[in-house]
């Protein structure tokens, strides 16, 4: 079963886990969730602490390129040598529990939550000191869930996947609020006062300390920089000034706050300053794959994963702040799930023009359909839809050098984005 019908349970998780001798138990997790900047936050969270001589495991997801992307080691992407020698190990114990839950008329594991014991269990097998755990859809039923975080750490919350966390804010975090254990440290980003009662009200009833953005820690200063931004922060317990941090947008600047926040929970309880020149370590050599990453140049062709609205005015925003552009042109496709309405809105003031496509997942919104849509916000003189995503990119290429100071910009979904950066290297765009 795929990830798009994820099943809100945690028991078939917990029991394959529990066969395999609980391998999330044998060493401490700190687990993220959120809407938008999670992955992110997830691998800033991890270098920094990698940065300190930990070993660490990240699990985030979905991958842009290849599923080894979603299970790291130390830094690295887990081989296909470890990928296949972990899953023959914990295969035989996946199919008794398939076998319990057809016994029950249930469903199979999915492959989501084959994945997340995949992930525990080559974590263990590594050993790894410390496991940074991205939240796949949710919380309290997510089977990430299944590892008790020492660290619950809050992203941004907004509308999305409303189908399945439900149609409010609130109501979205207060599924979210179910990664929060008994007496855990909670850090969160700045959210709407009805995500943030719902974060405050299961900080209360668990027993857990809750530090917030704004108050607890902050990020002072984010100045332009080449190749990034250089971010002035203040934490728990330091304030720490002038760390270049590799990534583009006033929201990465937000993200690297929180992930101080986290690591300052996580390794002295928010009370001890970090290392300045560890921290600085870390966040320099951070990387988040997909998030206004540059693919091309000559043109420049950017890549960025904004799926939502919340995602898509970050990503108009830093367009015009950290990029001096004239013209752009937006290679557009969305998933049938998603707000595509409020996505073009959000991206209609930057684009220039808009070469509406679809990826070659099954619940990619059909070219025309989406095109409809667009006309709708855009106008027609400014797009033109196309079936084939490798065609679409390939004409805003080559309208995008047609002037300088001109870029394309492929956004709208994580698999669009992984299909551009796929092409991108089989072409070698970025010389």
């Amino acid at each position: 079963m795929g990830e798009a019908a994820p099943q809100p349970r945690l028991d078939a998780t917990r029991r394959a886990l529990e066969l395999l001798g609980d391998p999330q138990r044998s060493y401490p997790i700190v687990h993220i969730t959120g809407t938008n900047g999670k992955t992110s936050t997830s691998r800033m969270t991890e270098s920094i602490l990698r940065a300190y001589g930990l070993r660490t495991g990240l699990m985030t997801s979905p991958h842009l390129v290849r599923v080894n992307e979603r299970i790291v080691v130390d830094g690295q992407p887990i081989s296909n040598r470890s990928l296949a020698a972990n899953w023959d190990d914990i295969s035989p114990f996946l199919a008794l529990v398939d076998s319990e839950l057809q016994a029950k008329d249930e469903e199979p594991l999915t492959f989501f939550e084959a994945l997340t014991v995949l992930a525990y269990a080559s974590f263990a097998d590594a050993p790894v000191d410390v496991a940074v755990i991205e939240v796949g859809m949710g919380g309290e039923w997510d089977s990430t869930n299944v590892g008790d975080g020492q660290v619950a750490v809050f992203a941004p919350i907004a509308l999305d996947h409303t189908q399945r966390l439900g149609s409010t804010v609130a109501e979205i975090a207060r599924t979210k609020a179910g990664i929060i254990k008994p007496s855990a440290a909670v850090v969160s980003a700045a959210q709407d006062l009805e995500a943030l009662e719902e974060l405050e009200r299961a900080a209360e009833l668990r027993e857990a300390t809750l530090a917030v953005e704004g108050g607890a820690f902050a990020l002072e200063e984010s100045t332009v920089a080449v190749g990034g931004q250089v971010i002035t922060v203040r934490g728990l317990a330091g304030t720490y000034e002038d760390l270049f941090l590799p990534l583009f947008g006033d929201h990465q600047g937000h993200n690297a706050a929180l992930a101080i926040a986290a690591v300052e929970s996580f390794l002295g309880g928010g009370t001890q300053p970090l290392v300045g020149d560890v921290l600085a370590e870390g966040l320099a050599t951070a990387t988040s794959p997909g998030r206004l990453q540059i693919i091309g140049t000559e043109p420049t062709v950017l890549v960025d994963a904004a799926h939502n609205p919340h995602g898509a005015r970050a990503l108009a925003t830093a367009l015009g702040e950290y990029f001096t552009f004239d013209e752009i042109a937006v290679v557009l496709g969305v998933l049938q799930d998603k707000d595509a309405n409020g996505i073009v809105e959000a991206l209609v003031p930057v684009a220039s023009a808009f070469y509406v496509t679809q990826s070659q997942s099954d619940r990619a919104v059909p070219a025309e359909a989406l095109a409809d849509l667009v006309i709708a916000h855009a106008g027609p003189d400014a797009v033109v839809p196309y079936s084939s995503f490798e065609h679409a990119v390939q004409d805003a290429r080559v309208w995008a050098s047609a002037a300088p100071r001109r870029a394309v910009v492929v956004t709208g979904s994580i698999t669009l984005v992984g299909e551009a950066i796929e092409l991108a290297a089989a072409e070698k765009w970025k010389q």
